[in-house]
């Protein structure tokens, strides 16, 4: 799905960032253009707020006219359920002329919408979430929404790359897990697992990380061997024992529908809002280097995915070519497991070990 070049251009512009911060430049930009949902997820709450947002479609284009986007720059469509938006169609028109890098996700309630949105304005990318058995998603999402995903994934395997999102979360179980794994292998399409956490912006309110041991994840997981070990490593950042800096808020933005701007999905810390100032003045204000350069160093509060997998695969990259201190010197402290001296390979080989 991800290829060594897109972590090669990524690299890049971090590099650029750190350089120039007052020129930044964005790889990856996630709009939430409404928080309009028709699931009814325990995990997120967003499909409760009112009064309902939108992001409109000029301000959108408004911001892609930003300089912090440039050609490399992937920016995701969400919600909320991003097809809701009454714009949804003419934006993904747009992107598809004019940004053709761009990437849709959706829960697929509605298949049929979802499927001819995709073919007619194919985006690189279609994320969609299956979260469990037909039984397991029905609990954690209140929709009886399996056999869309499924529907969705059938019919667009072959159109556009599709990534299956899994949130492991106090509502379903590894059992669950295990099932989406052997889904993904089956129908061929990738796999991304994240685990549950008290986002501000989803509306959350069952407390994150208060599992009693340690998740243990499904042999059928190694054939998507990233996850795997995202899970191994999230064990031990929950007992503190994993320590990195936050280099993904250096490169990464957000957007949210009513225009606020954060720091990161985890923080609920607001850099500024595009009703008053320009995204590039957002992104560039010298309150803005100040506020991302102390977390980038010196925060390791979350283990959300869409920040830290970055951060996972940029430490464990350069781990490949250079000492563990030289990396720590270039991207800031880092240790894997309880013991600081190991790097990447031999935690996971330990970590390995102790579950055979």
């Amino acid at each position: 799905m991800y290829k060594t070049k897109d972590y090669i251009q990524r690299g890049r512009t971090l590099l650029h960032n750190r350089m120039f911060p007052a020129r930044r430049r964005l790889s990856t930009l996630m709009i939430y253009a409404t928080d309009l949902c028709d699931s009814a997820c325990k995990h997120c709450l967003i499909w409760k707020k009112r009064p309902v947002q939108y992001l409109p479609a000029s301000k959108i284009f408004e911001v892609m006219r930003s300089r912090a986007i440039t050609d490399h720059t992937t920016v995701g469509l969400e919600g909320g359920e991003f097809l809701l938006h009454p714009e949804s169609l003419e934006i993904m028109k747009w992107f598809r002329q004019n940004h053709p890098r761009f990437d849709l996700l959706s829960n697929c309630l509605k298949p049929e919408k979802t499927i001819e949105a995709v073919r007619k304005y194919p985006p690189i990318r279609l994320f969609v979430s299956l979260d469990g058995t037909r039984e397991g998603y029905l609990s954690m999402r209140g929709k009886d929404g399996y056999e869309s995903v499924l529907e969705t994934i059938r019919a667009l395997k072959n159109t556009v790359p599709i990534s299956v999102m899994f949130c492991a979360s106090p509502f379903n179980s590894m059992e669950d897990l295990r099932h989406v794994s052997k889904v993904c292998t089956k129908e061929g399409v990738d796999l991304r697992v994240g685990v549950y956490s008290n986002i501000d912006f989803f509306a959350t309110e069952t407390p994150a990380h208060q599992e009693p041991a340690d998740m243990v994840p499904p042999p059928e997981l190694k054939e998507h061997s990233e996850n795997y070990e995202y899970i191994l490593l999230y064990n031990e950042w929950k007992k503190g024992n994993l320590k990195m800096s936050c280099n993904s808020i250096v490169d990464s933005g957000i957007i949210l529908p009513d225009g606020d701007v954060p720091l990161c999905l985890n923080l609920g810390l607001k850099l500024g809002n595009l009703y008053k100032q320009s995204f590039d003045e957002i992104l560039n204000s010298a309150e803005t280097r100040m506020i991302t350069d102390s977390h980038r160093l010196d925060c390791n509060k979350c283990f959300i995915n869409f920040h830290r997998k970055y951060d996972l695969i940029l430490y464990r990259q350069f781990e490949r070519f250079f000492p563990k201190s030289a990396v720590s010197k270039l991207f800031g402290y880092h240790q894997w497991s309880s013991d600081p001296a190991l790097g990447y390979r031999k935690t996971l080989k330990e970590l390995n070990s102790a579950r055979s």
